[in-house]
């Protein structure tokens, strides 16, 4: 019996030293709700707190003649989405949809998707020297695939 919990144990060593601090699963998921919330009340500085200026975010688009790109949105337009995108409080249900699954946590990287109402967000965050976790790379994409089109 002490030889399988042995032979268990130095199985599972490496899972459980990578395994993540709950403070560090707590700071990352304020960071995404910090990046949806700010959407949700118009508050660009939660915006501000979870994005790292060198943010990029990227999504596949469609033009309406058809041609298709990659299509970019840095940190400052971020930060105008969260100001202006909800300021008249109806761009999403009373009781909107923010389902946060961390995909995973190495030290000092993370991968996280963030399913919302209209959307869904890959993101990638990295824990900087004051312990404060940050997002730096978004690739999203709406539910409905027809809406990643630009209309005429």
């Amino acid at each position: 019996m002490k030889r399988v919990l042995m032979l268990l144990t130095l199985a599972l060593l490496p899972f459980l030293s990578h395994a993540a601090a709950p403070a560090d699963q707590q700071a990352i998921e304020r960071a995404v709700r910090d990046y949806i919330e700010s959407q949700h009340k118009a508050d660009p500085a939660l915006m501000e707190r979870g994005l790292d200026r060198q943010l990029a975010k990227r999504t596949y688009w469609q033009a309406a003649d058809g041609t298709e790109f990659v299509m970019q949105t840095d940190y400052e337009t971020m930060l105008q989405v969260a100001r202006t995108y909800n300021k008249d409080g109806n761009k999403f249900p009373p009781s909107p949809r923010v389902d946060i699954k961390i995909l995973d946590i190495d030290k000092r990287v993370a991968t996280v998707k963030l399913t919302a109402d209209e959307w869904i967000d890959y993101m990638h965050l990295y824990k900087n020297q004051r312990s404060e976790w940050k997002i730096i790379n978004v690739l999203w994409q709406y539910h409905d695939e027809k809406r990643q089109t630009s209309r005429k």
